[in-house]
């Protein structure tokens, strides 16, 4: 059965998005099964459209367009164009990042991409953040909000960028590189600007997994379908009180242990 916007706005409202909410959204194209589309990026572009009616003209949307990896560090610091960089984040976020209604923030490993009112209160000067999800940068602002919701459409939680939100403002010792990068960035204009900062230290293993029983038992996250495609909503602020509260307790709560 082929799922058409109509579906993707209906399965997003019963599950609790509401009109003018602010949304980072996590996803996997192949997860809904056939979408509306002629070809894999019309049918991302359904997905898309589906977000930004659910949402609203008030609402924005956001989606992660990382483009970090293990052997970026002082060595090898990256170089970020902030209008052909792709990301790896999937067809979602590499069709959003290119459409001209889209704003893409300017860190070289952890930008995301904007639709909505409140794009630039989200995004601007994410690349002069310290650490890459910062207080100062899109995630940590998501986090910080009366209205952010984390969505995840057919992945789980093991996705959720904003979780690294809360490990750098709890400052575990396991999260990032000892020493900073000057990293190479291209803006919208074509110039080129130079920044230092730290990256993340890839290779500790994450159970992201470990406080959705919390999660769902206290309604922060909550369940539906679309399609073929499992949905989780979840309210950005008390998932992150939540995790780094844990974290002060525990500095290797999200660790797989």
């Amino acid at each position: 059965m082929e799922v058409i916007r109509g579906d993707i706005v209906a399965g997003l409202r019963a599950i609790g998005l509401p009109d003018g909410a602010t949304v980072l959204v996590h996803s996997s194209l192949s997860s809904f099964g056939r979408v509306q589309g002629a070809n894999a990026t019309a049918a991302a572009n359904t997905v898309i459209e589906a977000l930004l009616e659910a949402v609203g003209p008030a609402g924005t949307v956001m989606v992660p367009t990382l483009t970090g990896s293990e052997e970026l560090g002082p060595a090898n610091p990256p170089f970020f164009d902030v209008r052909h960089t792709p990301c790896w984040t999937g067809r979602i976020p590499e069709t959003f990042r290119q459409r001209p209604d889209a704003r893409r923030s300017l860190h070289p490993t952890h930008s995301v991409a904007a639709i909505g009112p409140r794009t630039h209160e989200l995004i601007h000067g994410h690349e002069l953040s310290p650490t890459p999800c910062g207080v100062e940068s899109p995630y940590g602002r998501l986090a910080t909000s009366d209205d952010g919701y984390v969505l995840f459409l057919g992945v789980g939680l093991e996705c959720n960028t904003t979780f690294h939100y809360v490990e750098e403002v709890a400052g575990v010792s396991y999260h990032m590189q000892e020493e900073p990068v000057l990293a190479t960035i291209v803006d919208y204009d074509g110039n080129q600007h130079q920044v230092q900062l730290w990256l993340h230290r890839y290779g500790a293993e994450r159970n992201f997994l470990r406080p959705e029983p919390y999660f769902m038992a206290k309604k922060i996250e909550r369940v539906g379908r679309i399609g073929n495609c499992t949905v989780r909503l979840l309210q950005a602020r008390p998932m992150a009180e939540y995790t780094l509260q844990r974290l002060k307790d525990d500095p290797g709560y999200l660790l797989a242990r």
